[in-house]
């Protein structure tokens, strides 16, 4: 007998979560995310009939809407998905597929999984919003009409795989353009003076608030001021505040996560999504910073009760996008009385950020006392300046601190005498941009206003596993730096190496991001244009706010970019490669260029000849610290020498040291072997043989048998195994590899179970 009340949700763990708090006439089942889309293959998209799309059931999710049509027959269908614009899509797509009416078919929605707001929202249904749908058919219409028709010109002009994207492009070219800017920066050094004065027995520090030019400046002022005498001739003192942020939307909690925590932008959703759904949290894709009242008036009662009255404000945060389109209710925890919440340690340390920063955001200002003191050199006109604060009340930073520690500075007056101590003049340099990490993306796309919070994580993903950037630890330079000290009546400089850039988890683009950008920028300008992508974004709120029709956006859309598509057959792939010539061989006359090849920059000598077929060019990898635009062509024609042939090894074969994709090696026959950090150009014989040498003993150690057939008994990274190149068996811990027979390691390969083929899994569309 089917239950009275069916209701749908996107996720199991949702699902678990609403059933609790209904009764028994409520049956509470997930859709598992999305259950209808455009197919993979083909457009889908009948352009011809205003852009009708063709939609279809996932073959993953036949078995699901089966069931859930087996279990809406004679009952009353609830659609609760979440309530975004992904969410009433998704409602509305069960409709269709449920074969219910969207104009009857009751649709709830809630920004928490609470007792409350579940019972709030069963006794105010509403219909399926067609805006809501509207807009987000319009984003996944773009979407597909630009990946299907630009991902193909890539594939041809640039590299096979590539994909194109409104906001992936973007954001890509942003990681372009900033990583040439850090090239094209040069720093500027200076010189700052600090000084530390005996205040009474207490050391008091300063700095000039001049910085010098140079070493021989600094030098001749520290000279200068061998006999000089110095007392204060200031004392400020200001009272200052300190406020709280607003409470998290997507973004910040993602950028501050990343801060804080050192999470991902994925895996800080993906917690977030787990809170969410266990009731801990509310709604957490939201670029809303308003409180409810209730949540407030919640704020209110712990904050007086646990820490008293003088630590309560209550504060309203305005909302920055006046668009705002997602949850109406910034991220907060469902009950400030509860102090931890999740399943696991990654949970809970997200919980509590969240929990921390809310309530935060209803306590006081933080009081301080900011301290200057002024401290004058006799017969200069620069001055010493020393700064202290003091944090006279907490306030919110007794939840959420962070603040640097108090300075506080000794008792002084003005006219005191200051007997010298130290003084120092250290090298300093100019900062250049900092390249992005994935929080300072999300920050500067949303300062943009490109994108959506259901949209960060997936780009800054996606611009990953299509090869257009790499995270990575940066491990600096070595820099000189010059620090001069007068201590005494003597002057004394010294130099040091330091490293400088050194930083973690930095977004860095590859040569095809760059090639692909450069491509964009020249033949599609508006698919990479800033004002653009915003500007769609806001056609998309128009969408949803009943002021636009949505088949009206796209046509106009398609108007100006189809054209693009056609006009870019036209382009050469040499023009897309950005070769340069960079002169000739001069043994054999044929033009060298510096290009974007597949796996970045390459040198090319020869051209493609059209008549010749055999003739080809040939290629070599880019010199070390070079760029196409700074590569020379002796650095070039040095790089033409390699494969080098070294030597050979001591049985008659040929050692040859070359670069690859992976770094210098050496090779004799077929077995590569990693050179790094030597030199192909000039690792002697000796060296070639020891690496060798050091890499058949390696290789020896990791056989133990071998049949034939091609069955081999080996030593793997977790123990001995057994392989026939198909398929491998691991061999019991209590097993001599080594006594095994033929037989019996065949019997072990035919019992072992077959090898897993690997799916990237998917994770439920929200």
């Amino acid at each position: 007998m089917p239950a009275k009340n069916l209701v749908i949700v996107e996720s199991p763990a949702k699902a678990k979560t609403i059933e609790k708090f209904l009764g028994k006439d409520y049956v509470v089942k997930s859709s598992f995310g999305h259950i209808r889309d455009l197919p993979k293959k083909g457009l889908n998209i009948d352009i011809e009939k205003n852009f009708e799309p063709k939609y279809e059931i996932s073959a993953d999710k036949r078995k699901v809407v089966a069931e859930l049509k087996k279990l809406a027959a004679g009952s009353e269908v609830w659609l609760a998905s979440d309530e975004d614009r992904e969410g009433e899509a998704i409602a509305w797509h069960l409709a269709h597929a449920l074969k219910l009416d969207p104009s009857k078919t009751k649709r709830i929605v809630f920004h928490e999984i609470t007792k409350t707001a579940i019972d709030e929202a069963i006794k105010n249904p509403r219909t399926v919003d067609l805006k809501l749908v509207d807009a987000q058919q319009a984003r996944r219409i773009l979407d597909r009409l630009v990946g299907y028709e630009l991902s193909p010109v890539l594939w041809k002009k640039v590299r096979t795989g590539l994909s194109a994207g409104r906001v992936q492009s973007v954001a890509v070219r942003l990681i372009v353009e900033r990583e040439r800017e850090i090239r094209e920066f040069e720093a500027e050094s200076s010189f700052k003076i600090t000084g530390l004065f005996d205040c009474g027995g207490t050391d008091l520090p300063a700095e000039l608030t001049t910085k010098l030019p140079d070493a021989k400046t600094a030098q001749a002022w520290l000279e200068s001021v061998v006999d000089a005498s110095y007392s204060i001739t200031d004392i400020a003192q200001k009272p200052g505040s300190r406020g709280p942020g607003a409470p998290f939307t997507t973004s910040t909690l993602q950028q501050e996560a990343s801060r804080r925590l050192g999470y991902s932008v994925r895996q800080t959703m993906t917690i977030a999504q787990r809170l969410y759904e266990s009731g801990h949290i509310t709604y957490m894709r939201t670029d809303s910073t308003t409180l409810s009242g209730f949540a407030i008036k919640s704020a209110e009662e712990h904050i007086t009760s646990q820490y008293g009255a003088q630590y309560h404000q209550v504060r309203q945060f305005k909302t920055k996008n006046s668009s705002a389109q997602e949850a109406h209710e910034a991220i907060r925890p469902t009950e400030f009385r509860k102090l931890e919440a999740g399943d696991d340690d990654s949970q809970k340390k997200l919980y509590k950020l969240i929990w921390q920063r809310a309530i935060a955001s209803q306590m006081s200002e933080a009081k301080l006392e900011r301290t200057e003191v002024t401290i004058a050199i006799s017969g200069k006109t620069e001055q010493f300046v020393a700064k202290g604060e003091v944090l006279k009340f907490d306030g919110f930073m007794k939840v959420y601190g962070g603040g640097k520690d108090d300075v506080i500075l000794p008792a002084v007056s003005v006219g005191q005498a200051l007997p010298r101590k130290t003084l120092a003049a250290t090298e300093t340099f100019s900062r250049g941009p900092a390249r992005y990490s994935e929080a300072a993306l999300v920050k500067k796309l949303e300062e943009l206003g490109i994108g959506r919070p259901s949209t960060y994580a997936p780009t800054i993903s996606t611009v990953q596993t299509r090869g257009y950037v790499e995270k990575t630890d940066l491990e600096g330079t070595e820099r000189d730096v010059t620090e001069i000290k007068l201590e005494g009546k003597t002057v004394t400089a010294e130099t040091n190496k330091v490293i400088t850039g050194a930083d973690r988890g930095k977004l860095v683009p590859t040569g095809i991001a760059e090639v692909t950008t450069d491509f964009l920028v020249n033949h599609f300008p508006s698919i990479v244009d800033f004002d653009f992508t915003a500007t769609v974004e806001g056609d998309f709120d128009n969408i949803a706010e009943g002021k636009q029709q949505w088949q009206t956006m796209i046509a106009e859309f398609y108007k100006g970019f189809h054209p693009l598509v056609e006009k870019s057959a036209d382009v050469s792939r040499a023009e897309v490669s950005q070769a340069r010539l960079i002169g000739s061989d001069p043994k054999s006359g044929e033009p060298i260029y510096a290009r974007f090849g597949r796996y970045g920059p390459m040198l090319q000598m020869g051209d493609v000849d059209d008549e010749d077929k055999d003739k080809k060019p040939t290629f070599a990898p880019m010199p070390k610290d070079t760029t196409i635009d700074t590569v020379t062509l002796d650095q070039a024609l040095v790089m033409f020498q390699l494969p080098r042939l070294v030597g050979q090894t001591e049985d008659g074969q040929d050692i040859k040291a070359n670069i690859g994709r992976f770094g210098p090696y050496v090779v004799v026959g077929k077995t590569f072997v990693s050179i790094k950090p030597l030199d192909p150009h000039d690792i002697t014989l000796e060296e070639a043989r020891a690496k060798y040498i050091e890499k058949l003993a390696k290789d020896a150690a990791k056989h133990i048998n071998e049949f034939p057939g091609g069955i081999k008994v080996l030593n793997g990274p977790y123990g001995p195994y057994i392989t026939d190149g198909k398929k491998n068996a691991r061999i019991a811990k209590d097993v001599d590899a080594a006594k095994i027979t033929e037989a019996e390691a065949k019997k072990i390969l035919k019992e072992a179970p077959a090898k897993k083929r690997f799916t990237r899994r998917k994770a439920a569309k929200k």
